[in-house]
């Protein structure tokens, strides 16, 4: 394929070069103008494109599985260090939030101890077969429960532990009521 004068004069503009350098790049790279830059970006006669990147066109094969291994493993690693930034922001907002609301135990209308949130759910998650059964104890020795705090302090939420309380006093209720029936029928009997 024969090199136009047009080609020549097109990558004299764009590199830079003499009419020489240029139609020898051109005939060396079969008229392909970018295949052209390329050769004389690695002869030496032409300075990469201004904003630091490089000219080229093809690549070996190898040095793309290279380039392209190391871009997923980055990538990968970038991917991974987000998700553990974000799940480190989100435990350390669930950790705050609950350090900020409270569990109150009250009896009698006196607050008898109050516990952090993220204390009550540490105690759930490792001694919930001790501290759920003492929860519903307390309940029928007549301690009442209510959140306290910006998250948990909402009136609907104390409504429903108050419902809680008030249905276990019923059933204390229920139940003593039954066992004084039957104890006072049985003392009926014997005499």
């Amino acid at each position: 394929m024969g090199i136009t004068l047009e080609q020549v004069e097109k990558l004299r503009e764009k590199a830079d070069v003499s009419y020489n350098d240029a139609k020898e790049a051109l005939e060396a790279s079969d008229g392909d103008l970018l295949e052209a830059l390329i050769y004389l970006e690695r002869q030496g006669k032409v300075t990469p494109p201004k904003d630091g990147g490089f000219y080229r066109s093809k690549v070996d094969s190898s040095e793309s599985k290279d380039n392209s291994q190391e871009d997923k493993t980055k990538t990968n690693r970038e991917g991974l260090a987000d998700l553990a930034r974000k799940f480190v922001r989100f435990c350390g907002t669930l950790i705050h939030k609950g350090n900020i609301n409270y569990l109150v135990i009250k009896k009698d209308g006196e607050v008898k101890t109050k516990f952090t949130i993220t204390l009550l759910v540490v105690m759930l998650l490792f001694f919930f077969w001790i501290t759920m059964p003492l929860l519903i104890i307390g309940l029928f020795f007549g301690f009442r429960y209510s959140f306290r705090g910006p998250n948990l302090g909402k009136k609907f939420v104390n409504e429903a532990m108050d419902n809680i309380a008030d249905t276990a006093e019923n059933i204390k209720k229920s139940f003593t009521e039954e066992v004084n029936k039957e104890t006072n029928g049985c003392e009926d009997t014997t005499d």
